[in-house]
């Protein structure tokens, strides 16, 4: 694992499309009973170096009902992201995650971490590398119907703070996804 570790965070295979250089972001360990799949390092995640290091991370642990130090136990929770590294700034918020990482280091992580009792896929870039044809028609037909996902996998929307508005829209999510998953979240750490 530290191997792995140590070749995914040297990676320099889509340098020239990151405007800030690389800084992959990831956290696991071969004892991590749940992965956390998410999007890309934001800027502030990049120049930490935190995983989730962001108001959209203090979201997600406030979802997951976690503390800091249960979130970063890296033998409690595996923090991947679909790219790892910051992939820059667009009209609307950043760019998507890069494609390259995905396919070349997820495999191999996840072989890797034997006890994985939950894999939490976080926003539609996961959802649909995971998923596939399996998603609904949309990020918000697809989140209701978690179920059908489990126990393999876990859905959730994306926790950032420009999402409010999805979360005011939609108030089973709190009231019905995110109980099943503090339950399920509390079970396996």
């Amino acid at each position: 694992m530290e191997k792995l570790l140590s070749d995914i965070r040297n990676c320099t295979v889509c340098t020239k499309h990151l405007p800030l250089g690389p800084r992959p972001i990831v956290a696991a360990n071969s004892k991590a009973k749940i992965a956390i799949i998410g999007q890309a390092p934001g800027k502030k995640v990049h120049e930490t170096g935190i995983p989730w290091d962001d108001p959209s991370g203090r979201q997600l642990r406030k979802w997951l009902g976690v503390t800091d130090e249960v979130f970063y136990d890296e033998t409690k929770m595996a923090l991947i992201p679909m790219g790892f590294c910051y992939p820059g700034k667009g009209k609307s918020g950043d760019l998507p995650p890069r494609t390259e990482c995905a396919p070349l280091w997820h495999e191999p992580l996840l072989k890797k971490m034997p006890n994985l009792q939950m894999i939490i896929l976080i926003g539609q870039y996961a959802q649909n590398y995971y998923l596939g044809n399996k998603m609904g028609k949309n990020l918000t037909e697809t989140v209701r119907n978690f179920k059908d996902y489990l126990p393999e996998y876990f859905v959730l929307p994306h926790p950032s703070p420009r999402n409010r508005f999805w979360l005011s829209k939609n108030p089973w999510f709190g009231e019905e996804v995110l109980p099943k998953l503090n339950n399920l979240v509390s079970k396996f750490i």
